[in-house]
């Protein structure tokens, strides 16, 4: 019962804006941390950004920093990742995380993930 569904994933010129959701199942958010991560072919998973569900303090990777923001609704049990200033590297398949169990906040121990959401930036 545990499920993580991520949306908002599209097309979009370079400089543009997207904003991602992710649903959780109540006993899913209501673990500590959640985190976005993408992948692009080739390369490796890189987490993006996290959020401290409890307190709502936030980490981001140096790459994003200044133009994503992660937040979270706890009433509607989702976590968003507004994406603004897009560039081409920024294409992607975006996964949302829940439950860290090991290593650091954007690491790769979070013990449930969703199935991800195309983001296509073109220059």
């Amino acid at each position: 019962q545990v499920q993580l569904v991520e949306s908002g994933g599209g097309s979009v010129q370079a400089g543009g804006s997207l904003r991602l959701a992710c649903v959780a199942s109540e006993n899913t958010y209501r673990r500590n941390y959640m985190a976005w991560f993408r992948q692009a072919p080739g390369k490796e998973r890189e987490g993006v950004a996290a959020i401290v569900s409890s307190s709502g303090s936030t980490y981001y990777a140096a790459s994003v920093r200044g133009r994503f923001t992660i937040s979270q609704d706890n009433a509607k049990n989702t976590v968003y990742l507004q994406m603004n200033s897009l560039k081409f590297e920024d294409t992607a398949m975006y996964y949302c995380a829940a439950g860290l169990s090991s290593g650091g906040i954007l690491g790769n121990g979070y013990n449930y993930w969703g199935q991800g959401t195309q983001v296509t930036v073109s220059s």
